[in-house]
C-alpha cells in the first residue's frame, strides 16, 4: 500500500504563502499520478492541482491558477504544493492522494489544515 503524510499546514494572513509537503511511501511508482485536493467546512473534497512521477505535466483547478505549483521531488519521494496569494477562502484541510491517471485517486493522506485569515 502507498503510504501518504501531509505536512505544513497552518495559519497565515491573506496575500501570504504555505509550503505543503506530501512524504509518500510504498510502491508509489506504480501510481503515477499525485494529486492536491482540498475540503472546506461544509463542502464537497475538490481538486486542486496535479503532477506526474514523470514528465512536467500539472494540472490545477481554474481558482488556483497562477497562484499555486505542484512539484515533485522523486529522490525524496515528496510532491509539494506550494500556495501564494493566499486568500480566506482558501481555508480547508488540504490533501494528497495518489492514483493511476484515468483511473481515480486510490490513496489518501490523513490531511493538514490551512486556515487564512482576513
Amino acid at each position: 500500500q502507498v503510504h501518504l503524510v501531509e505536512s505544513g499546514g497552518g495559519l497565515v494572513q491573506a496575500g501570504g504563502s504555505l509550503r505543503l509537503s506530501c512524504a509518500a511511501s510504498g510502491p508509489i511508482f506504480s501510481y503515477n499520478v499525485m494529486g492536491w485536493f482540498r475540503q472546506a467546512p461544509g463542502k464537497e473534497r475538490e481538486f486542486v492541482g496535479s503532477c506526474k512521477w514523470s514528465g512536467s505535466s500539472t494540472y490545477y483547478a481554474d481558482f488556483v491558477k497562477g497562484r499555486f505549483t505542484v512539484s515533485r521531488d522523486n529522490a525524496k519521494n515528496t510532491v509539494s504544493l506550494q500556495m501564494n496569494s493566499l486568500k480566506p477562502e482558501d481555508t480547508a484541510v488540504y490533501y494528497c492522494a495518489s492514483g493511476v491517471e484515468g483511473r481515480g485517486y486510490t490513496y489518501w493522506g490523513q490531511g493538514t489544515q490551512v486556515t487564512v485569515s482576513s
